[in-house]
């Protein structure tokens, strides 16, 4: 990156200062150029700051738009004199000086005497050639995540990062960057607080989180952006749970998700590859071999290979069909249907030479301009196999050219019956900044009359990514407005997260690190709003996994809110077709791999309910050990918490360890601690009654073949509990597959050993009917129960939204591992059922409603 930086100073107020307003407008020049800062107080924990002049403004299409300003509620104080603003808002401290040099400002959180966020003296807002850079102190020894999909370890603090995506095709998870998702939010969380940081620019950048100092500047955090102007949000927070919520607010909710989509999701690239037999064939034995083994499966990722020209040169052609491998499309899609698995259509943002419509869409002016030719600018795109490429060109959705043919597509995919779109491809690696977007297209948010050019490094590549993720969304709803749209997107923005529900970390590479790594990148994505997400079971590049290896992945992967075995195992000799990981692909495996995946299936009530939650608060169904464990040392001290690689909670209730090392058959995991909950403990739930007490390292006993990997429970918890096998949603208008009801429900309860000494513990899970679109419709479920030595004592209510009738009439109650004690359910003593093979109790609860 070319740096030319220039340090406006000097600054006045502007004319355009709101008198008494918690906001201040102050402007500069500097060689003829006039240069603008603001800095305003938006809501509580929301402030924005801009840096402009003519030759750097904010695009039109950013992000986020920016929301109205609403402190009604708030308690806060505004003060300027002598060139520094004060502002105070709830008890968060803002304050902007211009006095000497460029604008510094700096946040001070309440409660402390130190500010947690300063601008850097003399160096804080630059013009950088066609670009800007904010420099920043850097808040040492604290914790920093974010930038959306970043290598692991989770903490990014004295690292440096490319702001932009690419396809980094079997990436080092450790190592690679940049990888596939552009999200220019960080967060640096401390004991006392939090405080991030997030830029609307879809531009090219990138940021030094400490990893660059200098004998004069000290340490620093620099943002560095490509094109155009700043426009940063600051958000503040006592936890990271504020900040993702307030991030929320800004950005847009995640978006709800089928029930169906947290099965197991099956995939590989050979199976739409083949020739002979022929892909239609080779899947519909796929799903026989699921039958025989007796292993559900909710969806398949059909891979690009069903677009691939019958002719040569056999390359990709997006939204065409190959007649050989699928005579019949339509017929396949419904045959598919009826073994109850949906389907999941890979697509890709552009055309090949060889194309069909590749000229149409040239004289359409669907394509970006090449300004150096001004003809239609063409690249090289991936084609065939692992590294093989054609000429073609992408899809420019700023066109209404091209987002309309693309929406056509997806629409008569979706009237063919495909699910779920998959947008692949999408990290727009564009090979030069002057190529010229139309700007035709109405959903482009444009100012009238105001010309900003053409440039795609001014309006950013990734835009293109958030349009696509729109323009599949709403051709998805148009087709079926009664279900909610689902698009499975490899890349994403902030902006793109409001059209695509899910998304996973790419093409990862099958390793033990790997696999290690992978929980940091679910963490961080978590806090970006990427909560539907997880990665390829086995990696999706590299050798196969061994035995362990597949089987330790398996174990980990149910514990996350997408659980997905899709590869392409490319070599030498296996280029273009590549191999597949299969779930009965070794025969000492299968049986463990078919107990796994049922599990998942009993899991998906409370997974699902997580999902909900998700979707109204934004938080996080994957989250960090510190979450809601703020004032615990610990957690903050110890690299190995920090890092985000070993472990992490799922919900409330479960905290899931993980074994990374072959041969291995114990987990060392960190039980957090809570002052205000000294009692607290935690149970394995492998096992019989070991109870451990909070606030210590514990290794728990985790053989890949009996015990598995360790997963905790919270004391006082409980998890809803579905059948082992697929389900009809509630909301589904056909069931051809003639899946059975979602009739059902259970709940595993984690009591104390003893008496809970008249303490009640309280949880709570959410339902609908698994298919409608917003508004959610949400159903609320509580247990509460106490426990002493010879019972334990379980209230349950249920307040359901109106049209909700649950096919299950009735709970159970599910006693952990080796607990021998009667069970009272609503003040009435209840049969115990039975006992499972973990030696877990059931208890049937009195019949709900009619049977």
């Amino acid at each position: 990156m070319v740096q030319l930086e220039i340090i406006p100073t000097n600054y006045q107020l502007a004319e355009n200062n709101e008198g008494g307003s918690p906001s201040v407008f102050l402007e500069s020049t500097l060689h003829e150029t006039k240069f603008n800062f603001t800095f305003e107080a938006l809501r509580p924990g929301l402030f924005r700051t801009t840096f402009t002049s003519p030759n750097h403004r904010l695009p039109p299409h950013r992000a986020a738009p920016v929301p109205s300003r609403k402190l009604d509620d708030a308690k806060w104080t505004f003060a300027q004199a002598n060139n520094v603003n004060n502002i105070e808002i709830d008890g968060v401290s803002a304050k902007v000086d211009w006095n000497d040099g460029p604008p510094l400002v700096s946040i001070t959180l309440p409660g402390q005497n130190t500010p947690i966020y300063t601008d850097l003296p003399n160096r804080s807002y630059v013009a950088d050639g066609p670009g800007i850079a904010h420099y920043t102190r850097y808040n040492h020894k604290t914790l920093h995540v974010g930038l959306g999909e970043k290598p692991a370890p989770m903490d990014l603090s004295n690292r440096h990062f490319v702001l932009s995506a690419t396809d980094s095709f079997g990436y080092d998870v450790h190592r690679t960057d940049p990888m596939y998702k552009h999200i220019p939010l960080l967060i640096n969380a401390t004991p006392a607080g939090c405080l991030a940081t997030f830029s609307t620019s879809h531009a090219r950048g990138y940021y030094s989180v400490g990893s660059e100092m200098d004998g004069m500047w000290g340490r620093f955090k620099v943002y560095r952006q490509e094109y155009g102007g700043l426009e940063q949000y600051i958000i503040t927070g006592k936890t990271l749970k504020d900040i993702v919520t307030i991030y929320a607010d800004l950005v847009g909710y995640p978006l709800l998700v089928p029930r169906w989509a947290f099965g197991y999701l099956a995939g590989g690239m050979k199976y739409s590859m083949l020739d002979e037999p022929r892909a239609c064939d080779a899947l519909m034995e796929f799903a026989d071999k699921l039958k025989k083994h007796d292993i559900p499966c909710s969806g398949f990722q059909m891979s690009s290979g069903y677009t691939v020209a019958e002719t040569e040169p056999k390359t990709r052609n997006v939204f065409t069909w190959n007649r050989h491998r699928f005579p019949d499309p339509k017929g396949f899609i419904d045959a598919y249907h009826k073994e109850g698995i949906r389907l999941i259509a890979n697509i890709k943002p552009y055309v090949l030479a060889n194309h069909p419509e590749y000229e149409k869409l040239k004289k359409a002016g669907a394509l970006f301009t090449d300004s150096l030719t001004l003809a239609s600018a063409e690249a090289r795109l991936w084609s065939a196999g692992g590294g093989e490429s054609g000429i073609g060109g992408h899809i420019d959705f700023t066109s209404e050219a091209g987002y309309r043919w693309w929406y056509e597509g997806v629409r008569e995919l979706r009237q063919l019956g495909i699910d779920c779109m998959w947008n692949d491809n999408n990290e727009y690696t564009i090979p030069h900044d002057k190529w010229q977007c139309a700007l035709t297209e109405p959903n482009l948010t444009q100012e009238d009359g105001k010309d900003y050019g053409k440039d795609v490094g001014f309006w950013g590549r990734a835009l293109n990514t958030e349009l696509m993720g729109k323009s599949s969304h709403d051709a998805c709803l148009e087709v079926y407005p009664d279900e909610r749209p689902f698009v499975l997107t490899r890349s994403a923005t902030a902006g793109t997260l409001r059209y695509c529900a899910s998304s996973w970390s790419g093409d990862n590479t099958t390793s033990w690190d790997g696999m290690r790594g992978a929980n940091a990148l679910s963490l961080t994505a978590g806090m970006c709003l990427m909560q539907c997400y997880s990665h390829d079971i086995g990696g999706f590049e590299g050798p196969q996994p061994t035995p362990e290896l597949l089987v330790r992945w398996c174990q980990q992967g149910i514990y996350s809110s997408r659980f997905a075995i899709n590869c392409f195992k490319t070599s030498p000799e296996n280029n273009s077709v590549g191999d597949v990981i299969e779930p009965w692909m070794y025969d000492e495996t299968t049986p463990l791999v078919r107990d796994i995946i049922k599990r998942r299936y009993e899991l998906i009530p409370y997974l699902y309910s997580l999902a909900l939650e998700s979707h109204t608060t934004a938080t996080p169904p994957q989250r960090w050990t510190g979450w809601g464990f703020e004032q615990d040392p610990e957690i903050w001290q110890n690299k190995l918490l920090t890092d985000g690689e070993t472990q992490y909670w799922l919900g409330d209730a479960l905290l899931v360890g993980g074994v990374f090392e072959a041969d291995r058959d114990t987990g060392r995991m960190y039980l957090p601690r809570d002052p205000a909950n000294p009692d607290l403990q935690f149970l394995n739930v492998n096992a019989s009654q070991q109870y451990y007490n909070a606030g210590q390292w514990v290794d728990i006993p985790a053989r890949w073949q009996h015990e598995g990997i360790p997963v905790l429970a919270r004391v006082g918890s409980a998890i809803p509990i579905g059948k082992s096998v697929q389900v009809s949603s509630m909301g589904d208008k056909q069931n051809v597959a003639g899946l059975p009801e979602d009739d059902y429900r259970a709940v595993e309860i984690f009591p104390p050993k003893g008496s809970s000494n008249g303490k009640e513990f309280v949880s709570r899970w959410y339902e609908d009917d698994g298919v409608s679109p917003p508004p959610v419709k949400l159903s609320v479920f509580d247990v509460k129960y106490t426990s002493d030595e010879d019972n334990v004592y379980v209230t349950y209510g249920e307040k359901l939204h109106e049209g909700f009738d649950p096919a299950w009439k009735r709970i159970e109650v599910i006693l952990p591992s080796g607990d021998a004690r009667a069970v009272v359910f609503n003040g009435k003593s209840v049969e115990s059922m039975c006992s499972d093979e973990k030696e877990r109790r059931h208890f049937r609860g009195e019949s709900l409603r009619p049977l």
